[in-house]
């Protein structure tokens, strides 16, 4: 749970203003290569309807199935910013999970699957996106790439489905919620000393001990975030990350009410995945069924890299790396999307290809 429980949020103000801007990006996203695909459409996941974005300049290259964070925090609408460059080496699929986005708008009422909010049924659900991929692109297996929230949805799936995967990627990787909520409010306590900041101070004070065994509600759990995000612990060197939360003004793949849906389907997902979500914890995995490889952001204080790095120095998996991003936080695609390119084709794509990656 990342950019959904910051204390920003995506505006949803009309943006028919922007409407010139946006022609020129859909035009400069349009994939016109004979081999390439560019799709948007929804299809039956889950007993739902669900919508899944895909582009690639050759369809003979490797497949990324892309889970997104939150939850209900979709990349599709901000995808335009970094992913075009991948696309000439993997076909990228962006899904709208059950109670995101076009997804969210896709469902009425919404409450209607109110009872199917639970972590088991998003990893059912990307696993049934999985085998629906591989049929109708005629692939053997997929490559798994988890960001933030989205990262408890796929290491569950790569744990329950193995057989689906060449490997797995985690993006801002969750093990443990609790380790990470206490790091993160620690360093929000340090930074508003360090600064002499008043205002922080007394917030994060209202709040102690975080998490302590008080009940994590989402208002404790926003606030708890606020100071850590404003010194750099979303977007490295950032107090804000507008970048990204208004971003989706200018996509091409989303209108007015897919936009605002963003917000709403995060308020309709939290609280019925709060009480899960807290009880996360991967430290028990000691053995990994397919190759892992961890971009960790060396300034992340949304979801912490320490505990990724532990877990991974004891892991035993096939193959294994981690990558350090040094001038990231939280949003490595969007803040080092050359790095992160260069680490997907040194590192995963001879995962999917039949090469030898280099090994720690």
């Amino acid at each position: 749970m990342a950019a959904c429980l910051s204390a920003q949020a995506q505006e949803c103000p009309d943006r028919s203003s922007y409407e010139p801007s946006r022609e020129i990006i859909a035009d400069m996203q349009h994939i016109v290569a004979p081999g390439g695909v560019q799709e948007s459409y929804k299809t039956r996941i889950g007993g739902i309807e669900q919508w899944l974005n895909v582009r690639g300049q050759d369809r003979g290259n490797p497949m990324i199935l892309f889970v997104h964070g939150g939850p209900a925090a979709p990349i599709t609408p901000t995808a335009w910013q970094f992913q075009r460059p991948m696309e000439e080496y993997f076909t990228v699929v962006n899904w709208d999970q059950r109670g995101a986005g076009k997804t969210y708008n896709e469902t009425t009422p919404p409450e209607s699957i109110g009872d199917s909010i639970h972590i088991p049924r998003y990893v059912d659900d990307a696993i049934e996106v999985a085998e629906y991929l591989r049929k109708r692109y005629h692939k053997d297996k997929l490559i798994l790439v988890g960001h933030s929230w989205g990262t408890i949805v796929a290491m569950g799936a790569a744990l329950k489905r193995p057989d689906l995967f060449h490997a797995y990627v985690g993006i801002g990787q969750v093990i443990n919620t609790r380790d990470n909520e206490r790091i993160s409010y620690d360093y929000g306590v340090e930074q508003a000393k360090a600064h002499k900041n008043e205002e922080a101070m007394r917030e994060l004070a209202s709040i102690a001990p975080y998490p302590g065994n008080t009940p994590i509600t989402r208002d404790r759990i926003i606030l708890a975030r606020k100071w850590p995000q404003f010194y750099g612990g979303l977007t490295a060197f950032r107090e804000d990350s507008n970048y990204y939360y208004r971003g989706p003004r200018l996509s091409p793949d989303y209108n007015d009410q897919d936009r605002c849906a963003i917000n709403l389907g995060s308020i309709f997902s939290l609280g019925r995945l709060l009480p899960e979500f807290l009880e996360v914890d991967f430290k028990g995995v000691r053995s990994f069924p397919i190759p892992v490889v961890m971009f960790m952001g060396r300034h992340d204080y949304t979801t912490p890299s320490q505990p990724t790095e532990a877990w991974l120095r004891q892991l035993k998996a096939p193959y294994k790396q981690g990558v350090w991003f040094e001038r990231s936080a939280h949003m490595m695609p969007w803040e080092e999307p050359g790095k992160t390119l260069a680490s997907l084709l040194q590192y995963v794509r001879p995962l999917a290809t039949g090469e030898t990656p280099p090994r720690r």
